[in-house]
């Protein structure tokens, strides 16, 4: 590969190439206001969730619930949101550290994980309820509405442990259907989702 140099002085005069205008689509946000879930259906209030774009990116920004150290959960739909129990086999390990420097691990969690199971799969550990506390991350779901493969995703979460601790949450897994993909669910496992916001991207192909 060659060496470029540029003499002129002004960025002005340089002009970038190879960027994708408009790869990464903001579909839909919703903001929790004591909501028991929020769910995404396509076709649903503007949500797209079908062979549109291969990609599916969400963010979550300070979910806070309104009950003290709970999980932070999903789940999937093939019809459209009337039944979230799509059988799912994952994987899910964590990292943590305290505020004192005490406590660092790295730990994988098998009793959250699923093997063939329909429940839904945690994605964020134990954040605390205090008006500080709260978990962000991202989640991914590769290639929804696809008729011939399983549903892949993978999410990352950093939470504000009730206990002064720092938790880094790493799931992975499938929907194992063949079924197409058309929903996708996120509650705590008790109480509701006091506060936070998740935006929901579509991702075109590179």
């Amino acid at each position: 590969m060659a060496l470029v140099k540029y003499n002129n002085n002004s960025l002005s005069a340089i002009t970038a190439t190879g960027l994708s205008a408009g790869a990464m689509t903001l579909i839909k946000e919703q903001t929790a206001s004591s909501s028991s879930t929020i769910s995404f259906v396509d076709g649903t209030s503007d949500v797209v969730l079908d062979n549109t774009y291969p990609i599916y990116l969400f963010k979550f920004y300070n979910m806070h619930p309104g009950t003290h150290d709970v999980l932070f959960m999903m789940n999937l739909s093939i019809d459209g949101g009337s039944n979230w129990n799509v059988t799912k086999t994952t994987t899910l390990y964590y990292a943590t550290h305290g505020e004192d420097g005490s406590g660092e691990s790295l730990t994988y969690y098998s009793a959250k994980d699923l093997a063939q199971g329909t429940g839904y799969q945690t994605i964020s550990l134990h954040p605390g309820a205090e008006n500080d506390e709260s978990c962000s991350g991202e989640l991914w779901l590769f290639n929804p509405s696809s008729t011939t493969y399983v549903k892949h995703f993978m999410s990352t979460f950093n939470t504000y442990y009730h206990g002064d601790k720092s938790y880094n949450t790493f799931c992975a897994g499938y929907g194992n259907t063949t079924s197409a993909v058309d929903g996708v669910i996120f509650k705590m496992e008790s109480g509701n989702i006091d506060s936070g916001t998740i935006k929901l991207y579509g991702i075109k192909d590179s």
